[in-house]
């Protein structure tokens, strides 16, 4: 168990527990809620994942955006990183690569909000072969 030794630890410790208890009550209906993926292995935190992932929390919570941001490892897509994933509810998943604080935003504001397509969208670059 941590040591509390100051209330800027029991508030970082609350903040951790809260966070968890949200993800836990928001993952059983996360096919009702906007899913973001952001790819965190080491390319895309080279290239500025973290600060992408943690401007998201900050700003779907202000602009009241009920979502599930997770991270999740390398999407293969490392010559675009840092990327994310998004999913509308009742749609299919949406692969943004070049994701910067700045296009996040428009991804938020356009994508999100009101399900406009924005420049940045990694197309799926394969086909199934159904067996006959």
């Amino acid at each position: 168990m941590t040591k509390v030794k100051s209330l800027a630890d029991l508030k970082k410790m609350k903040e951790t527990l809260q966070a968890k208890i949200d993800l836990r009550e928001k993952g059983e209906a996360a096919e009702n809620l906007v899913q973001i993926k952001v790819a965190m292995a080491t390319c895309g935190i080279a290239s500025g994942a973290k600060n992408v992932m943690d401007f998201l929390l900050e700003e779907l919570e202000k602009r009241g955006i009920n979502a599930v941001v997770t991270q999740t490892g390398c999407m293969g897509y490392c010559y675009a990183e840092p990327t994310i994933e998004v999913k509308l509810p009742n749609a299919d998943p949406v692969v943004f690569g070049y994701v910067d604080t700045r296009k996040a935003d428009e991804i938020i504001e356009k994508y999100i909000k009101n399900g406009e397509l924005v420049d940045g969208i990694i197309p799926v670059n394969y086909e199934s072969i159904d067996n006959k």
